[in-house]
């Protein structure tokens, strides 16, 4: 017997989760397919339990630190088990959360896979009957007015690095170490081979971290990406840029990886023995076994498009997040299934904008940003004027025992709009609501330079740094 609802979300990440709850709130009967856990990869397998890790890093090395402190301690060591019952804890209580969220909000919840079908006696619709097929049993039908697709991604592989969960890992396995490796090679220095570079060395780890760009954090404004490698650096973490693992070369024998790096600009190979490798080269959109084929959805570039309402090719089947590209971040799917859902009821709505998200990596120091880059603002015609206001200046950073960093503001010269702003430093990730909040309303950097901040607090390096752009 089929199951009919207003909407069936098919992912139960925080794109989906959140926009079946907030559907749920405006009066439709709503479902969610998901084939693991609700709260995805982001409560599972990602945003939360590698900062939790990171938050266990963070707290080894200052407790290492106490002296500087006036704190003496015996000796200090690190339980990688204890560290995995904290992060298994932390998702138990979220978990919770979000299955009482659906509860209470009378969503019904369906594990399985999702499929959309074609048209059937159910709906004459392509795609508007959606099979969640179990291991065991039949599948059940289900059979919506609207299709939400928010089935995210996954860690992308390389060819060469074959991943054994053993030697050669994703970040999914690195999340379930329970013993850590005396030395890693990490591919990958975007946000999550960063953030897992800085955490293992204050582990204790020997970290080796290879980038393909020539410089780590490429995404990033180009001073901040020079800053995290000089602090990295400074950490013992070696950094190889314009370089890449020549797959050839591989060989795994009795807990070691030999491989050669290919610097290539300065065409030189290292060989290297390390513990093991961990691959972090981007996250691949989960497109496959959706049932597109039964629709007019045709992916393009490894991504499904959508128009400037998230409508498919199929204008009742939506889809948000991960699985269409763009930033890959949780607060982005959440904030795309909103928009979805509204449009869904008939208001208009605009596409996300891309320069009102903030970015941010959790490494130490941490990184944030909202905006224009320097060098994009200037390839776009501004004449931009740029002040950078170093944390060393500030109280608050150098009462917490950790100055390094700074924040950059990037303005239009001709207009006094605020285009950019990146920082690095201590707090930086909770600092960057204030530049998504002047950025949301419009606020020039004259502007945010009269706002009294309290002193002595990290915010005020807004006020010091606006005071002379």
């Amino acid at each position: 017997m089929a199951q009919h609802y207003d909407l069936v979300v098919v992912g139960g990440g925080p794109g989906g989760y959140v926009a079946a709850a907030h559907a749920a709130k405006k009066g439709l009967k709503v479902a969610v397919v998901e084939k693991e856990k609700i709260g995805g990869i982001c409560l599972h397998k990602g945003c939360i339990p590698s900062k939790s890790f990171l938050k266990s890093a963070e707290m080894y090395h200052a407790m290492k630190e106490s002296t500087s402190y006036g704190i003496t301690t015996e000796q200090v060591r690190l339980d990688m088990q204890l560290v995995q019952k904290r992060k298994e804890d932390i998702i138990a209580k979220l978990y919770q959360g979000v299955n009482n969220l659906l509860r209470g909000n009378k969503v019904d919840v369906y594990h399985g896979t999702g499929r959309l079908m074609g048209p059937s006696i159910f709906s004459p619709l392509a795609g508007g009957t959606i099979a969640v097929e179990k291991q065991e049993g039949e599948a059940e039908m289900l059979v919506p007015k609207f299709v939400l697709l928010a089935t995210g991604s996954r860690p992308r592989h390389l060819r060469g690095l074959e991943v054994d969960h053993t030697h050669i890992l994703t970040s999914d396995d690195a999340l379930e170490l329970q013993d850590l490796p005396a030395s890693m090679l990490i591919v990958g220095g975007g946000a999550i081979g960063v953030e897992w570079a800085s955490m293992l060395s204050d582990m204790g780890v020997q970290v080796v971290l290879v980038e393909y760009a020539d410089r780590i954090l490429p995404q990033e404004d180009e001073d901040i990406s020079m800053e995290m490698k000089r602090i990295l650096e400074g950490r013992n973490v070696t950094i190889w840029t314009n370089s890449r693992v020549d797959g050839d070369s591989v060989q795994t024998d009795d807990g070691q990886v030999t491989l050669n790096v290919i610097q290539n600009d300065a065409d030189t190979v290292h060989t290297i023995t390390i513990n093991q490798v961990l691959v972090s080269v981007g996250r691949d959109a989960n497109t496959e076994d959706l049932g597109l084929d039964n629709t007019n959805i045709q992916v393009e570039g490894g991504v499904i498009p959508i128009n400037g309402s998230y409508q498919t090719a199929e204008s009742h089947i939506y889809a948000i997040g991960d699985v269409i590209g763009g930033y890959q971040l949780a607060h982005v799917a959440s904030r795309e299934g909103i928009l979805a859902v509204n449009h869904m009821l008939g208001e208009n709505i605009d596409l996300l904008n891309p320069n009102q998200v903030p970015r941010c990596t959790y490494s130490r120091p941490e990184v944030a940003s909202i905006g224009l880059t320097e060098q994009v603002a200037r390839e776009q015609g501004y004449d931009v004027v740029i002040n950078k206001y170093p944390l060393r200046y500030l109280g608050k950073p150098l009462v917490y025992g950790n100055a390094d960093g700074f924040i950059k503001i990037i303005g239009d010269e001709k207009t006094q709009d605020l285009l950019g702003v990146h920082l690095i430093g201590v707090q930086a990730t909770e600092l960057i609501s204030t530049a998504s909040l002047a950025k949301f309303l419009d606020a020039s950097p004259w502007e945010i330079g009269q706002v009294i901040f309290p002193h002595p607090t990290f915010s005020e390096v807004f006020g010091e740094a606006t005071q002379s752009i």
